[in-house]
């Protein structure tokens, strides 16, 4: 009785081994660690186009979304409004979950709508990565725009294999559409590929590189490591990092988590966009200054002072492009390897002057990210 009782202990013991070593297999599957991003270019935008407007985030005024409608149509396209654009939830949000997923599905399977503006970010696109997934995006591709909170859906988008454009959305673009970030915005929708010229920024690091760009609002994607919202667990990435009103503390974890994770390993390059109203609660110069700190260790080259966030100038990127950076002595240079009539963009040169609407705007506090 005695051995067969010890004979059955062995037995558990073996069967328990071997659950363990079946779970760590599982963990260690080398395709939940890193992926190779290759995503599809959505057609170019041409006169008569659909463009719809939805706001996934939080509530945008119709105010502001009727004044899109106005200035897409000057550029000659034809807006069509979500059918839950204009719902409140709970004091913020543009409406449930269930009314946000609505909207965004709506605009993604419908054929005639050939690019989706986001009309503001804020807070509320984590709260949709579950509901999605990546056919949502990869069966009708087309152009998706916004910033802010919509990087986790440009990261869902570029892990669908289509690219998307990090750019201004309606509660900007209410103010006439005639500054230069939204023209420039327009002019990439019709197919003209900005090659972005910078002048020499004391934080940069020099080199070239080429990768897959990602990224967007630190605070937006840091959250999102391990989702299938997460674009940075991809091969040779160029990342891209802004953000706005954070403290330094704050910036400086999100950055470690990243760093933690293996984000910065796989980074063949970095661009440091807008910090705006960012705390300096440490001696460090800049923010730039303090995350220059830890990229010095990766021997790759950061491009500083790219003017897209949350600045006046908010100039728009392809995510999910292979892009080539070159970060010299006397300024950088950042293209977009993808088809389109490439023009050269010298940012040093563009007006940061608001219109006077958009001054009003901002005033009135319905200007908003």
């Amino acid at each position: 009785m005695k051995n067969l009782t010890t004979r059955w202990m062995l037995a558990a013991i073996l069967i328990l081994c071997g659950v363990m070593t079946s779970c760590k297999k599982e963990t260690n599957n080398p395709e939940n660690e890193t992926i190779k991003l290759q995503c599809e270019k959505p057609s170019y935008l041409m006169e008569g186009d659909t463009v719809a407007l939805i706001s996934p985030s939080y509530f945008t005024p119709m105010e502001n979304v009727e004044r899109t409608a106005e200035v897409l149509r000057s550029w000659g396209l034809t807006p069509i409004i979500g059918p839950n654009v204009g719902k409140i939830y709970q004091g913020k949000y543009a409406g449930t979950v269930e009314e946000r997923v609505s909207d965004l599905r709506w605009a993604l399977n419908r054929h005639g709508i050939k690019a989706i503006i986001c009309n503001r970010g804020g807070y509320g696109t984590i709260q949709l990565i579950n509901q999605l997934t990546y056919n949502d995006f990869k069966a009708n591709p087309k152009w998706l725009v916004g910033f802010s909170d919509i990087t986790t859906l440009h990261g869902l988008e570029s892990r669908a294999g289509v690219m998307s454009i990090h750019g201004t959305m309606s509660s900007f673009l209410a103010a006439g559409g005639t500054d230069a970030t939204s023209t420039q915005m327009r002019d990439l929708l019709m197919g003209q590929v900005p090659r972005y010229e910078l002048p020499a920024h004391p934080q940069n690091i020099i080199g070239q590189a080429k990768g897959v760009l990602v990224g967007g609002n630190l605070c937006t994607f840091a959250p999102n490591l391990g989702t299938q919202a997460d674009a940075t667990q991809a091969e040779d990435i160029i990342l891209f990092i802004e953000e706005v009103g954070e403290s330094m503390h704050n910036i400086d974890r999100q950055f470690n988590i990243l760093a933690m994770n293996g984000v910065l390993d796989r980074c063949n390059g970095v661009i440091l966009g807008s910090f705006v109203s960012c705390g300096d609660e440490f001696e460090y110069e800049s923010v730039e200054a303090m995350l220059h700190s830890y990229l010095t260790a990766y021997n790759i080259p950061v491009m500083c002072g790219f003017p897209a966030g949350h600045d006046d100038i908010n100039l728009p990127l392809v995510m999910g492009a292979p892009v080539t950076m070159d970060v010299r002595a006397d300024g950088a240079t950042l293209q977009f390897d993808i088809d389109g009539q490439q023009t050269e963009v010298h940012t040093s040169n563009l007006s940061t002057a608001k219109t006077p609407l958009e001054s009003r705007l901002q005033r009135s506090g319905k200007t908003i990210f």
